[in-house]
């Protein structure tokens, strides 16, 4: 799930990965924090969900205290089961995310004690090794300390944890993912050297602490599980040289809960196939591989109408899914994934619950109109607690260079 949670889905405003239209959540991307009169109104709104969730039948103890320490502080503090609940429902709530269904068994990691950038670093990569978990993924979320009244919050530059490099070339070729241009070259601004080019050279994490310049930190290349991409019926397919890493960590998005802000909560699901084949590897503006598989497939592509496109995205969304499968590395394809969201629809519905998508982002990128997702209506409204995007967090002037 990549979505939001999906990453096969939780995500995606994610799944996607280009820059979120203006629709009902984009009020509340770039918000200050809350005064504490509106803060404490949200905190007491959550507050009540939660007790109402967690069939709690006096809750008022823990309101006086929270209004407590807001009226001393100007914030407050969730317990580890305020913030659980909370990072569960913000993807329940996100309604560009199609793997919503699993929002219950999401595993929140409690970091909010980090202080340092090398120690957020270290529990980032903890987060890969354990949500990676040898290729039986698990949804996991890193949650860090809050953003506090008048200061930035903890920034983590990279969209997602694992990312290709994309060196542009003086021709203006792109070796790599086009996508990531500028965050390689934000990267090789703060001390990054990448001396051999390849379509696939991992990018550091950049940290940004609060009051300090940002840091780079190198991944492991034990923690980073890549699935190198064959085809079950073409041999020439391997020959392609296509891989994709197995775990979507979405680290550019804001958790919100009762009001607080945590601007750095990176979190992940697994990988739907189409986010992979028809996106990443698909699309003209990323790696652009259909005329490469069109033409080893022998296809004609001077005519559309001989739908070589199509052709050829099915053959690469095939070789996704395989090659994941047979590297046991956990993986939903787009029709199963739509499936499971009706059943979500129908399990929320049952809990009194009413059910917000943002139909763009539900309906997957290939074959849409086979999937049952295709043929509903539905309302987008932006609930809290939820996950918003966040604005590029690196200051660039108008050269493209690092002030």
């Amino acid at each position: 799930m990549s979505c939001p949670f999906h990453t096969s889905t939780i995500h995606e405003s994610v799944r996607r990965e280009r820059e979120p239209a203006p629709d009902t959540v984009q009020h509340l991307t770039m918000r200050e924090p809350l005064g504490s009169a509106n803060l404490a109104r949200e905190a007491t709104a959550f507050l009540h969900q939660y007790a109402a969730e967690q069939n709690i039948a006096d809750s008022i103890d823990r309101l006086t205290a929270i209004q407590r320490e807001i009226g001393e502080t100007g914030t407050y503090c969730h317990t580890l089961d305020e913030l659980t609940l909370g990072a569960r429902v913000a993807w329940r709530n996100n309604t560009r995310c199609v793997g919503r269904l699993y929002w219950r068994s999401m595993e929140v990691r409690d970091l909010r004690h980090l202080t340092s950038a090398a120690a957020v670093f270290v529990a980032l990569v903890d987060h890969l090794r354990l949500a990676t978990n040898d290729g039986a993924i698990r949804s996991m979320i890193s949650i860090f300390a809050p953003q506090e009244p008048g200061q930035a919050g903890i920034r983590i530059w990279n969209p997602q944890l694992i990312r290709y490099a994309g060196h542009r070339q003086s021709d203006g070729s792109v070796i790599g993912d086009p996508l990531h241009i500028e965050l390689t070259t934000i990267a090789q601004q703060l001390g990054w050297q990448c001396s051999a080019k390849t379509p696939f050279d991992l990018l550091p994490v950049i940290i940004h602490m609060p009051g300090e310049r940002p840091q780079l930190f190198e991944l492991p290349r034990e923690v980073v599980r890549e699935v190198p991409l064959v085809h079950p019926v073409y041999p020439w397919f391997a020959e392609l040289g296509l891989k994709w890493h197995a775990l979507p960590v979405i680290s550019n998005m804001r958790l919100e809960i009762g009001g607080i802000s945590y601007t750095a909560a990176p979190f992940n699901g697994w990988y739907m196939g189409t986010e992979i084949g028809a996106r990443n590897l698909g699309d003209t503006d990323r790696y652009n591989m259909l005329p490469v598989v069109a033409a080893r497939l022998g296809l004609n592509t001077r005519s559309a109408r001989s739908l070589w496109q199509d052709r050829a995205l099915v053959e690469l969304n095939i070789a996704v899914l395989h090659s994941f499968q047979q590297q046991r590395v956990k993986v939903i394809d787009h029709h199963t994934a739509t499936r499971q969201f009706v059943l979500f629809e129908q399990q929320e519905r049952q809990a009194g619950r009413a059910v917000y998508a943002d139909w763009g982002w539900i309906v997957p990128p290939m074959t849409g109109a086979a999937t049952p997702v295709f043929h509903r209506t539905y309302e987008n409204v932006s609930l809290t607690p939820n996950f918003f995007p966040l604005p590029t967090p690196w200051p660039v002037s108008a050269e493209g260079v690092l002030r």
